[in-house]
């Protein structure tokens, strides 16, 4: 069972670029007071942590000090492209006072259209989904023009209507992906729906979930020690403090950065590709 997302392209521009955006994940997006923050933050107020040269004070103790929320964020390159692009390099806190309200309404709206770049382009690597490239790659190509629109019309783009044509496409792609997996006993993998399942703290260890569709399943705390996860959908599974120690998600697709960070793991723990292994995870190896 190859590792279909191993030939994800590295797309540097859909990473987060801190050093070429201006704070705006700091700034234009509100917080409340949790377990993921320590304190409530409106939209559009810098966070006390944010620096004058729009870093964090307390990135090294982000953790510590009560902003594990933080920790588990990524713009997929939003930032610098509003920052950089949409508003040529001026920076919100010395440039016009309208600026700034256009670019904190600029900021999420692009955020969503990145991580939809994200899904597509690993949807593009999925071989079993070729019979949908084409529609995927002028999905692509709409999604990255729609990044390049002035302010304005970014504020007042229906991201929404847009996010579920591109789902028709990732759930099609997802399901050519998956038709082909096979149990231990023979059946199809594939088959397996739990599609927006309730399984917070399920005790899943050594769980087959190979091929199965975990879209949008609620697995925080769950137990998924050594479970085998190969070539599984997890776009937007919330995996939240899940145990993926040991657990084996060699060729799972639309998994993200920032749900992984929210997990945790060991060494033992097979990842595909397009992610990396968190470095959080070093005190449990």
């Amino acid at each position: 069972m190859p590792d279909q997302t191993a030939g994800l392209p590295a797309r540097p521009e859909l990473r987060g670029d801190c050093a070429r955006c201006f704070g705006l994940c700091c700034v234009a997006l509100p917080f409340a007071a949790s377990a993921d923050f320590a304190l409530d933050k409106p939209a559009g107020k810098p966070c006390p942590n944010l620096q004058g040269d729009h870093r964090c004070g307390i990135h090294a103790r982000l953790r510590e000090k009560g902003f594990s929320g933080c920790t588990v964020y990524d713009c997929f390159g939003a930032g610098q492209k509003v920052s950089q692009v949409t508003f040529g390099g001026r920076d919100w806190r010395t440039g016009p006072e309208d600026d700034a309200r256009r670019m904190f309404e600029a900021f999420p709206v692009v955020r969503q259209l990145h991580e939809l770049l994200w899904y597509l382009t690993e949807a593009l690597v999925l071989s079993a989904a070729r019979p949908v490239h084409g529609e995927l790659r002028r999905a692509l190509e709409r999604t990255e023009r729609l990044t390049l629109l002035p302010p304005g019309e970014l504020a007042a783009l229906d991201v929404g209507a847009h996010r579920q044509e591109v789902n028709v496409l990732l759930l099609r792609s997802s399901e050519l992906a998956r038709a082909g997996v096979r149990d231990g006993k023979g059946g199809k993998g594939g088959k397996k729906d739990r599609r927006g399942a309730d399984l917070i703290g399920a005790r899943l260890r050594g769980a087959d979930l190979r091929g199965a569709s975990l879209r949008g399943a609620c697995l925080i705390a769950a137990d998924l020690t050594g479970a085998d996860l190969r070539r599984a959908d997890l776009i937007g599974a919330d995996l939240r403090d899940a145990d993926l120690t040991d657990a084996d998600l060699t060729g799972a697709f639309f998994l993200t950065q920032p749900q992984l960070d929210a997990a945790r793991g060991s060494a033992g723990t097979r990842l595909p590709g397009s992610v990396s292994r968190p470095a959080h995870w070093a005190a449990r190896s």
